[in-house]
């Protein structure tokens, strides 16, 4: 037995479109169930879950609080079976995906972790611009060299993710203070879940066969909503990789010094590069200058909320 579990939030058409996706799965020798958590949604989510609960395996929950993170650590008390297979609003599974992570789960008894290919399914034809883009931080995409076998866990996207459930009874949970929670948020929710499973010494193993396809919308292939996930980004960078390693003495009112030279400089190579009409030299500045930015504006936040602690306690 697995459990697919997925969060949602306003994307009732979406959502109709993906569920519609998984009456098309071919069935995992040991049976699964769905479970779908209904992150406070104010459109028509509620009416489109009911209207497949006589086609799937489904069971849903509602969680009023804001929070991808929340919302899975809700629906993690409906799991059942060996195996939770997380994943996103937006991907399509291929109709083997569960077969395919059934059987590496089964073959790979010393692995907890499992990923797959998740590959774009562009809305609309995408501008020729986008090859600047790295698919990765930006799309959730990942590398289709990538063969099966055993891979570094930080490559186990959030799309297409699967946790055997032992270790959730073990009394691990996602971290809710990270992740998608309204417009402005850290990035790398599954990232940081990944390297506390890695640091107690848990491996991953990719399923080169269970294939996802991650929408990507047409409202996320203009530059400002990429620029705008390089803010977020590097908020989760700083969160995940920076936050627990900079001395005290290399701060300054809570933000990296160097933050304070690298960011000016990224904004003068913007300058350079408008001034020779390079658009792609442009657009990867201000990539950077953002990426760079977000950092900042973590590291502010985290410093404001350790010193709101203090004060409380």
């Amino acid at each position: 037995m697995l459990t697919v579990l997925l969060a949602t939030r306003n994307r009732a058409r979406i959502l109709q479109d993906v569920l519609e996706s998984y009456c098309r799965l071919q069935q995992p020798s040991s049976g699964w169930k769905l479970v779908v958590v209904d992150n406070g949604s104010t459109d028509q989510t509620a009416q489109v879950i009911a209207s497949f609960a006589n086609r799937l395996p489904l069971f849903s929950v509602c969680e009023p609080k804001l929070g991808k993170n929340h919302a899975l650590n809700a629906g993690l008390g409906l799991v059942e079976g060996d195996l939770a297979v997380f994943t996103d609003d937006d991907a399509f599974p291929h109709a083997d995906w569960l077969v395919q992570l059934r059987k590496a789960a089964d073959v790979q008894p010393a692995y907890s972790l499992f990923g797959g290919p998740v590959v774009p399914r562009w809305e609309a034809p995408p501008p020729a611009w986008i090859r600047w883009v790295e698919p990765g931080p930006v799309y959730a995409l990942t590398d289709c060299s990538w063969e099966e076998g055993p891979i570094a866990p930080c490559f186990v996207f959030g799309p297409n993710m699967a946790v055997r459930t032992s270790v959730f009874q073990s009394g691990m949970r996602l971290d809710p203070s990270i992740g998608p929670k309204g417009s402005s948020y850290a990035m790398g929710s599954e990232t940081e879940f990944v390297f506390r499973l890695s640091r107690q010494g848990h491996q991953a193993w990719h399923v080169r066969g269970a294939v996802v396809e991650h929408l990507i919308r047409e409202t996320q292939m203009k530059k400002s909503w990429v620029l705008g996930r390089a803010v977020r980004y590097g908020r989760g960078i700083y969160r995940n990789f920076y936050a627990e390693e900079t001395p005290v003495w290399k701060l300054w009112m809570g933000i990296p010094r160097r933050l304070f030279r690298d960011i000016p400089k990224e904004g003068l190579r913007i300058s350079a590069a408008c001034l020779l009409f390079k658009r792609e030299a442009v657009f990867r500045a201000c990539w950077r200058f953002n990426f760079l930015r977000g950092q900042a504006i973590e590291a502010h936040f985290l410093a404001r909320r350790k010193s709101a602690q203090a004060q409380s306690t």
